[in-house]
């Protein structure tokens, strides 16, 4: 194989992978049957809001909820709130998304779902 098919299979890899952890692509095959009571979908993470994205775009049901991603990384939602907050060391608006996470977190009720979508 000569430098440039290499690098040229090596490409094709690297694409596959991508493609492969595309949240639009690896999300909703995952996601469950919409429950009886609500659904929130909650986290954090630079990947959350592509994540919160994909869940609204194919859940069939009601949902809401709240992600804090980092800056520059977010993606515009309907039903999910979309905070932007400083990464990796946490700023005042990322520490109060996460108490407003956790807020939420504690309203659930045994026939709600709780969808946490974090990501590294």
């Amino acid at each position: 194989m000569s430098s440039g098919e290499t690098r040229a299979f090596l490409r094709r890899l690297f694409d596959a992978a991508v493609a492969a952890a595309d949240p639009m692509r690896c999300v909703p095959p995952h996601l469950p049957v919409p429950p009886k009571g609500r659904t929130l979908v909650l986290g954090a993470g630079k990947g959350s809001a592509a994540m919160a994205k994909a869940v609204e775009d194919h859940w069939s049901g009601e949902l809401s909820g709240l992600i804090v991603t980092r800056y520059g990384s977010g993606v515009p939602c309907r039903r999910i709130e979309v905070v932007e907050a400083a990464h990796p060391v946490p700023d005042a608006k990322g520490r109060e998304t996460a108490r407003r996470i956790l807020d939420l977190a504690r309203t659930a009720r045994p026939d709600d779902l709780v969808l946490c979508l974090i990501s590294g």
